[in-house]
């Protein structure tokens, strides 16, 4: 399907359902597809960082997006990672996931290699050039070393080259940077702009944000649709309110041990331990060689999920 321009509402980056093989469960895959489509999402982002995309083979990826595209067959537009690397890979990653479905293409800095912002303006250009379907930007310097640039993202987002932004910098203040300059420039029309914060999704809208892409939107999409609509009727007060509640159920991504295990562990652990205790995916296990929670980090996960009403 064409995807909207602007992108707006509610688009969680889907987490990657694996079997106990580390294979992945297509039936969960779908699962909770429909979990998020029945809470009232706005579209889907399958392969980013939630989806555990770093992890899985590229025979797995494409399985990711045929599934999700094939099962929501144009209900949702589904914009699918290339991530990679450098340009090569990330092009071929590209044509990968667009052949199997996806709408749109996300893609992030170079990594590994050491580039200059010529250079990463000029991986974009050819992605662009090269894609047949939108690119968005993905701003996540905690994985690839880099902060995009406000001024980079409006001078692609001028040329065209760019259709939107995900923003996972944490940084709110250059964040707006980008939203006010796109907002102000004559040449950027139907930019999408969307936060990947969980904590801070209403302070984002309230700069003019047109989404968000909270990872804890896989465990409550409802709550997340809620709390979109809220700031988009200017009910600021129940918004505020509604974000905290969400803001205490994100502290489910500390329940696991930091002296044994990083926070990626962590957080996508407690994710996928939600999603098993919700019902909604078979097995908890995240990919290797990321160390699973233990029972009673499970347990923790389970206070998060009944504190907010959802277990």
């Amino acid at each position: 399907m064409t995807i909207p321009a602007p992108l707006t509402g509610v688009v969680p980056p889907v987490c990657t359902p694996l079997t106990p093989e580390r294979e992945v469960d297509v039936p969960s895959l779908i699962r909770l597809v429909d979990h998020l489509v029945n809470g009232g999402v706005h579209g889907l982002f399958v392969l980013g960082s939630t989806s555990e995309v770093a992890y899985l083979t590229d025979a797995q990826r494409r399985l990711v997006v045929e599934t999700v595209a094939s099962h929501v067959a144009g209900q949702l537009p589904v914009l699918a990672g290339a991530i990679d690397m450098t340009t090569p890979r990330v092009l071929s990653h590209a044509s990968a996931v667009t052949a199997a479905g996806a709408d749109a293409i996300v893609a992030t800095a170079p990594f590994y290699t050491r580039t200059h912002p010529a250079e990463i303006a000029r991986h974009f250009r050819l992605i662009a050039a090269r894609s047949s379907v939108p690119v968005f930007a993905y701003d996540i310097p905690v994985s690839v070393h880099t902060k995009l640039s406000a001024e980079l993202v409006l001078e692609l987002a001028a040329d065209g080259a760019l259709a939107g932004l995900k923003d996972s910098s944490g940084d709110l203040g250059a964040f707006r940077s980008v939203v006010t300059g796109a907002r102000a420039h004559p040449d950027i029309t139907g930019f999408t702009l969307l936060t990947g914060s969980e904590t801070v999704m209403d302070s984002a809208l309230a700069l003019g944000a047109d989404g968000a892409v909270p990872g804890l939107a896989n465990v409550d999409p409802a709550g997340y649709v809620r709390l979109y609509d809220l700031c988009v009727t200017g009910d600021w007060e129940r918004a505020g309110a509604e974000q905290e509640r969400l803001c205490a159920l994100f502290g489910m991504v500390g329940a696991g041990d930091p002296a044994r295990m990083g926070g990626s562990s962590s957080a996508l652990g407690a994710f996928k331990a939600a999603l098993h205790l919700r019902g909604i995916i078979d097995c908890p296990a995240t990919a290797e060689p990321q160390v699973p929670l233990s029972g009673g980090e499970v347990e923790r996960v389970g206070k998060y999920l009944a504190g907010a009403g959802l277990l």
